[in-house]
C-alpha cells in the first residue's frame, strides 16, 4: 500500500441491508474507501473486471455461486486479500477452517439476529481487520495438493506413555495468519519437542477442531487445552476460543489453567496474558514466540519475557502474512531472535536447550 491512498474496498453480500451498513461505516473512515458493492460473486467479478480492490469483505451464504468456490477462483486467478464477515461460519468449525484454507485473511463471526447493530457495534474490530488484510502478503494457491504416504497409510505417531517431563516451557502467540503459520511450525517439530502453551486468535467453539487437525498432521500431540492439564514434552496445547490460557507451576511441573476474563490487547485469549503467566510461573526456563498477527497482543509480554532472562523469538518479516504483532515486539527490543517462519522450530528448539 502506498503511504496516503485510502484502502480500496468491495463489498460481497447478499443482504442489502448488510451492504448498505458496511458501505455507510467504510465511508467513515478516512483510511478507506467503498469501490463498490455485489450481491453475489458474479456481480463482484464485474467490478473486479473493472477496478481490483484491496481487500473484498466477503459473506459466505451467497445466492448463484458457493462463496468458498469464489474464494478458492479469486486465490488462483487474481489473489486479493479477503475478510470473511459472515453467520454461516458460526455453525460450524470446518466452514470457518475452509475459508481459511482457501485463503481468507480473516473471518468474523456475525450474528443472524441484529446484523446491522453488530456492525456498528464491531466497526473498529471490522475496520481493523480490513486495514490489516490489506497488508497481507498473499501468493498464488492451486488446488492441486501434492501427496505423500500419508493418503495411504498414516504416520506413526508416539506414545502417550512415552512422554517426559521438562522444566522448559515454550509461549507461542499467533493472530490473522496463524493458524497457518501455526500448522507449520508444530509440523516442523519432532515428537520429543519441549511442551508448548499456544494462544491462536479464534472464536469460541472452533480451536477444537483447530487442535485436531493439527493432531493429525504433526508428530507431537496436539489438543485443546483444560485448566489442569500438565504441560508435557511431545504436546502442545490450545487456547480454548474465548478463554485466556495461563502458564503455573504444579510443583516441579508446569500446567495450564483456562480463565475467563476482561478482553487485553482487545483479545481474549491474549498473547499478552499467557507471556505474563509464563514471566511469573517459569521466567529464565521459558521460550517466547510471537508470530503473524495484526495488533499488538503480545509485544509486551515477549518484552517481560526477554526482561525475566526467557529466550524470545519473533517472526521476520518476510514470513508474516500480517506484521503487526512481531514488528511490535521487534520495536520494543523484547526479541533475542527474529527469523523466517520455515526457521522458527530450529530456533524454538535452541532455546529450550539452553
Amino acid at each position: 500500500m502506498t503511504a496516503g491512498r485510502k484502502i480500496k474496498v468491495l463489498v460481497v453480500d447478499d443482504s442489502a441491508t448488510v451492504r448498505e451498513t458496511l458501505t455507510a461505516l467504510f465511508s467513515e473512515d478516512s483510511d478507506l474507501t467503498v469501490l463498490g458493492a455485489a450481491a453475489d460473486p458474479y456481480g463482484a467479478a464485474r467490478l473486479i473486471a473493472r477496478e481490483v480492490p484491496d481487500v473484498i469483505v466477503l459473506d459466505i451464504e451467497m445466492p448463484r455461486m458457493d462463496s468458498l468456490t469464489f474464494l478458492r477462483k479469486l486465490m488462483e486467478q487474481r489473489p486479493v486479500p479477503v475478510v470473511i464477515c459472515s453467520s454461516l461460519v458460526e455453525e460450524g468449525a470446518e466452514t470457518w477452517w475452509q475459508a481459511l484454507e482457501a485463503g481468507a485473511v480473516e473471518v468474523i463471526l456475525k450474528p443472524r439476529l441484529d446484523t446491522r447493530q453488530f456492525l456498528f457495534d464491531a466497526k473498529v474490530q471490522i475496520g481493523d481487520a480490513v486495514k490489516a488484510a490489506a497488508q497481507a502478503r498473499l501468493r498464488f494457491r492451486s488446488t492441486e495438493k501434492k501427496l505423500s504416504a500419508d493418503a495411504v497409510l498414516p504416520p506413526p505417531r508416539p506414545s502417550a506413555a512415552l512422554a517426559r517431563t521438562t522444566e522448559t516451557v515454550v509461549c507461542v502467540g499467533a493472530s490473522t495468519g496463524g493458524t497457518e503459520a501455526v500448522r507449520i511450525l508444530l509440523e516442523a517439530l519432532p515428537a520429543d519437542a519441549p511442551g508448548l502453551a499456544i494462544v491462536q486468535h479464534m472464536p469460541e467453539g472452533f480451536t477444537a477442531a483447530f487442535a485436531r487437525r493439527l493432531n493429525a498432521s504433526c508428530a507431537i500431540t496436539v489438543r485443546e487445552a483444560r485448566s489442569g492439564d500438565p504441560i508435557l514434552r511431545g504436546q502442545a496445547l490450545i487456547a480454548p476460543g474465548n478463554h485466556h490460557l495461563l502458564v503455573q507451576r504444579n510443583g516441579a511441573r508446569y500446567a495450564v489453567a483456562v480463565r475467563e476474563g476482561p478482553l487485553v490487547a482487545r483479545h481474549r485469549p491474549s498473547v499478552d496474558v499467557l507471556f505474563r503467566s509464563a514471566v511469573r510461573a517459569a521466567g529464565a526456563n521459558a521460550v517466547g514466540v510471537l508470530m503473524t498477527g495484526m495488533g499488538d497482543d503480545g509485544a509486551r509480554g515477549l518484552l517481560e519475557m526477554r526482561a525475566a532472562g526467557a529466550y524470545t523469538v519473533a517472526e521476520d518479516e518476510s514470513s508474516c502474512v500480517v506484521f503487526g504483532m512481531p514488528r511490535e515486539a521487534i520495536r520494543l527490543g523484547a526479541a533475542c531472535t527474529v527469523v523466517p517462519l520455515e526457521r522458527l522450530a530450529a530456533a524454538l528448539l535452541k532455546g529450550g536447550l539452553r
